[in-house]
């Protein structure tokens, strides 16, 4: 049955391959999930019916590869997201960007497909929004179409969740590891601050650490893989067992289910990937390092702890403590460094959660002229301050109103709620995660926050500041 599911599609997909591609923009905007809330004067904690109502239908076919579908009849367009449950987190020392090679392997072409037609193949029919990202606990391949040509997207995701290898070649593989090498020059080697982003890694993770190198990796490990280790890589992660395909917008759910039978539902089953756990302790002491940047215009300074996980209970009061120290305009450090003095350009703030730990980080770009000492005792009472007296209900009020603002007008764009979706389930395998979320955040109280700035501000950190090169060293070939 998919042998001839793949076959019957291929003379149709040649027809279009064949004629001239065109990309079709404007497919528009779905319409806001609907929030239901209710305005409480005095009070930042939101009614008992506050409630983000975004249906949905979680169910495994039975190789293992998780579906999640998602109705929303706003407009005739439907959103193909898929998750692949790895990114650079899951890399060993050696094999440094493997996660993030694959994002490329991925778009080269299949053994129905061809070579290098993906982006062409749906850019005929319509679509937008073609892409495909990695960080360092997913990879994601996601496309937009107008919902009669759904078949065609679904044909092209369970083709290359099930034949890539059939097409990978020497010469195919070569040439993506020379495209993601010069990726990294352009994005991370030759751009101003990118050394810094090493060197923050170099200082909080050891040696062997998967986020040491970064999702991009080390250009001698891209160099060295071979074209037996991608299809090890590939065998290991990619099966549909460590897969999430969500499908959200204008079809009918019976229909849809038959679909996905149809294409994913016959791709070999097989046991889901052995994960291991990677202690991420904080550095024993603080660890400073300056940098001369050739490309930096202005002097940098950025600190980074180790913090909780993506969606532990200690990130709620992190997300607010970051907030309330660089929001713009009214942040605590951001009105004092930016407005009152000033001393910098920008200021900035934020918890990144991840799988394994999660990074919190305090950085800002300073003016010309600028002492640096000034800018970081300014940083230091700031914490300190913050350690010691809990923010204000205002402020708090602010944060927690303007996040779930922020949160549900990220909802309205169809392919945005897929992948919103996709990082509950990933992350707490509940893709209407949603509520508890906003319930989590709406529970943080001003002496939680105090208690998040003493326990994980006050632990060694590391700080990296980055200079502008001096005239001469700006001209050194590199």
């Amino acid at each position: 049955m998919a042998k001839r599911a793949w076959d019957t599609m291929r003379p149709e997909i040649v027809e279009v391959v064949m004629r001239r591609a065109t990309i079709m923009t404007g497919v528009g905007l779905c319409a806001l999930a609907t929030l239901v809330s209710a305005s409480v004067a005095g009070s930042r904690a939101a009614p008992p019916e506050a409630a983000v109502a975004l249906a949905f239908e979680k169910y495994e076919l039975g190789n293992g590869l998780e579906v999640i579908l998602h109705v929303d009849r706003t407009a005739p367009i439907i959103t193909v997201n898929v998750w692949y449950h790895v990114g650079s987190g899951d890399e060993v020392a050696g094999r440094s960007g493997f996660a993030h090679l694959f994002e490329h392997m991925m778009f080269q072409g299949t053994k129905h497909t061809g070579n290098d037609v993906h982006f062409p193949i749906l850019q005929e029919i319509g679509a937008s929004g073609i892409n495909g990202t990695t960080n360092s606990y997913r990879t994601n391949y996601f496309e937009t179409v107008p919902a009669h040509q759904i078949e065609t997207a679904l044909w092209l995701e369970s083709d290359r969740m099930g034949f890539l290898l059939d097409a990978l070649t020497e010469e195919s593989f070569k040439n993506q590891v020379d495209v993601v090498r010069n990726e990294r020059r352009q994005r991370y080697d030759n751009v101003a601050y990118g050394a810094a982003r090493f060197e923050v890694a170099k200082a909080l993770y050891p040696e062997g650490h998967p986020y040491r190198y970064l999702t991009i990796g080390l250009h001698e490990d891209l160099d060295n893989a071979s074209l037996e280790d991608v299809q090890a890589f590939f065998r290991t992660w990619y099966v549909p067992a460590n897969a999430t395909l969500t499908i959200a917008g204008d079809f009918e759910v019976a229909d849809m289910k038959a679909l996905v039978e149809k294409w994913f539902g016959s791709l070999p089953g097989g046991p889901e990937p052995a994960r291991r756990e990677v202690a991420t302790p904080p550095p024993a002491k603080k660890i400073s390092s300056e940098l001369s940047d050739r490309f930096a215009k202005l002097e940098q300074i950025q600190r980074t702890w180790i913090g909780p996980r993506a969606l532990a209970d200690e990130s709620y009061p992190l997300e607010v403590l970051m907030t309330v120290l660089t929001a713009e305009g009214w942040g605590r450090l951001s009105r004092r460094l930016v407005i009152e003095e000033p001393l910098c350009t920008s200021v900035w703030a934020y918890h990144d959660g991840r799988g394994h730990a999660g990074e919190i980080v305090i950085g800002a770009q300073l003016k010309p002229g600028t002492a640096r000492r000034r800018v970081l005792a300014v940083i230091d009472e700031e914490i300190a301050r913050l350690s010691r007296e809990p923010v204000s209900e205002a402020e708090l009020a602010r944060v927690v109103i303007g996040t779930e603002a922020g949160f549900v007008r990220g909802l309205e764009h169809i392919a945005r709620r897929a992948d919103q979706l996709q990082f509950f389930n990933h992350f707490t395998g509940d893709p209407g995660y949603m509520n508890t979320y906003l319930d989590k955040l709406r529970a943080v109280t001003p002496e939680a926050v105090m208690a998040a700035a003493r326990d994980w501000l006050g632990k060694p950190f590391s700080e990296v500041v980055t200079v502008p090169a001096a005239p001469a060293d700006k001209e050194a070939p590199r």
